[in-house]
This record gives C-alpha cells, structure tokens and sequence, in this order.
C-alpha cells in the first residue's frame, strides 16, 4: 500500500515489528557516541554539563537499550537521578538505580513528570522522528512523496499549507526540479514536546543536521542496516534517517560536538610521552581515551550538532 513518506516512515521503526523494536536493537546495526568506549567519554562530560549547570536529572530519550545510561550509572553521584526511554520494555541487565520508562514511539514520548532541574538529552534522536519528504515537480510545485513497501516513489499531491509554511521559512527558495525538501516541522514539535515536559532545566539535541546555509538540495534520506547504507525502504528491515534542520528548533545555542565537548573539557590531547617512561600503564590507558576523545571530536561525530535550550 503506498503512503506519505511519513506514514511509512513511521510504521516501519515504531510499528509492530517496526525497526526500533527488534530485539538486537540499534546496536545490532551501528555504532554510535553512545555505545563503547565513547560513551564513557560522553557520559564524563554530560555529567560535567550537569554539575555547571547544577541538574540533578539525567534523562536520555531514545536511548537504545540503555548503553549511555549504564556508562552514565558507573560515574554519576548516586545523588542523580538517571532516567531512560525507548519503545521497548526495561532491558533485563540496566543498572537497578536507572529508571525506565516505556515511549509509545516516533514523535511521541512519554509523560516524564515535568521534573526539576534535568538535563534531557535526545541523542540521535530527531534525525529518525517521520517527517513529510517533498519533491519539486517539472512546474516548481512542492509534493509530497509516496512511497511503496518496495521503496518506489511517485510524486502526490501538492505539500499541505502548514508543512509549505515551513519550507518557505527554513528550507526556502530557490529550488529546481527533482530538488527535495525533509520537512522539519515534526522535528520541531518533538524538541518542543521535550522542552514542555520539563519544568526547568537543560534540553539537548544530538545529531547529524544542517542549517539554512547547508541544506542538501536532494536531501538526506539514508537507510542503514548491518553497519552500511542502504536504500531507504520502508518495510521494517532497516534504520531510516535524513538530516536534521537544526537551526529550525530555535535553540539558545548551537554548537559542532566538537566545539561543545571541548568547552566540556574533552579534546582529544596525546598524553605526553613523559608518562610513557614514569607510568607506562598510566600511558596507554591515556592513549586509549585521547583516540576515543579524538573520535568523538573529529570526522563524522565531531560534526554533529547539539541544539541546547534552556528551561525555566
């Protein structure tokens, strides 16, 4: 049955047996910040951003099966509160002092309890909420795209008055034919879902994204499975993901991974070779999280860009 890229979009991870909900979850197909070594190193330096900024709440939205939460529960003070949500049920061996609580799924998120002094964090989160994919037809007309179970596309009607209003705002002219348009407008709706659901505190997004300055004309709809990119096909046995346009959430700050782990505290340095000589375990113990920092701020992670708005 051919629907909107959104509606299949939507079916194909958070439906029943949609992507999100096998049982080898994300981590089964990719790696991201937030699994291995690295999380350890972004853990430290989230829990660095919430002792600046003095919150008391964890909570990581669409967090897989828990990684960053299990890196976060080894460092943290017992005296913070970690909360985690996903579309799935509580994994059997996360750490007893995290929370869980189940997410209906895509846009959708749970109640969270409005809590005080928290630091949301959606960590490639936005880049998989469905949005409404356009196309410019022969005559500069936006439609929307269908698209089939198989992945063939064909142009539908012309884009809804609401998601054109976007589009002029934040993806605007001028476009040619065959140029697409990712609709940020449910992206936009789920940062605000986060920043309304949170009495005071600390809202980040994490993410692959672009700005007006940067918007790729043929857009950025991907699948990836097994750790390759695919072709975008909706029929639950891949990861689905296009770019988000950050710039669109109206944060208070917008900044690379790179330029934001830094001001963390976390750089990617060599240890000097001094250390070699007086501690040679202490080395190569150094070595080892100075290439794991180096991951997390250079190449592709080090592009991502974080979406922070402040609460209360």
């Amino acid at each position: 049955m051919e629907r909107t890229w959104e509606q299949a979009w939507h079916e194909a991870l958070y439906g029943e047996g949609g992507f999100y909900r096998r049982p080898e979850g994300p981590a089964g197909h990719f790696a991201t910040s937030a699994q291995g070594g690295a999380a350890e190193l972004l853990a430290g330096a989230l829990l660095e951003l919430a002792r600046r900024e003095s919150l008391t709440t964890i909570i990581d939205v669409a967090c897989g099966r828990g990684e960053l939460l299990e890196a976060l529960a080894e460092q943290a003070d017992p005296s913070i509160r970690l909360v985690g949500t996903d579309v799935v049920d509580r994994p059997a061996d996360l750490a007893q002092r995290v929370e869980w609580v189940r997410s209906p799924g895509g846009r959708h998120l749970p109640d969270l309890g409005s809590p005080t002094g928290a630091l949301v964090l959606a960590h490639e989160w936005l880049d998989v909420v469905p949005c409404p994919v356009a196309e410019v037809d022969d005559d500069g007309t936006l439609r929307e795209v269908h698209v089939g179970p198989s992945g063939a596309e064909r142009l539908g009607p012309p884009l809804g008055d609401a998601d054109l209003e976007w589009a002029d705002a934040w993806w605007p002219a001028p476009r040619e034919p065959g140029d697409r348009v990712e609709v940020g407008r449910t992206r936009d709706a789920a940062f605000a879902g986060l920043v309304e659901g949170v009495h005071s505190g600390l809202v980040v997004a994490v993410d692959y994204g672009h700005t007006r300055d940067d918007r790729p004309p043929a857009g950025s709809l991907v699948g990836y499975v097994d750790g390759a990119v695919c072709a975008p096909v909706p029929d639950g046995g891949c990861d689905l993901t296009a770019h988000v346009a950050m710039d669109s959430l109206r944060p208070d700050r917008l900044l690379t991974q790179r330029e934001a782990l830094r001001e963390l505290g976390l750089d990617g340095a060599q240890p000097p070779l001094d250390l070699a000589r007086s501690d040679p375990a202490g080395y190569l113990a150094a070595l080892a999280r100075a290439s794991q920092a180096s991951a997390l701020t250079s190449g592709g992670p080090g592009g991502f860009l974080w979406a922070l708005r402040r609460v209360g």
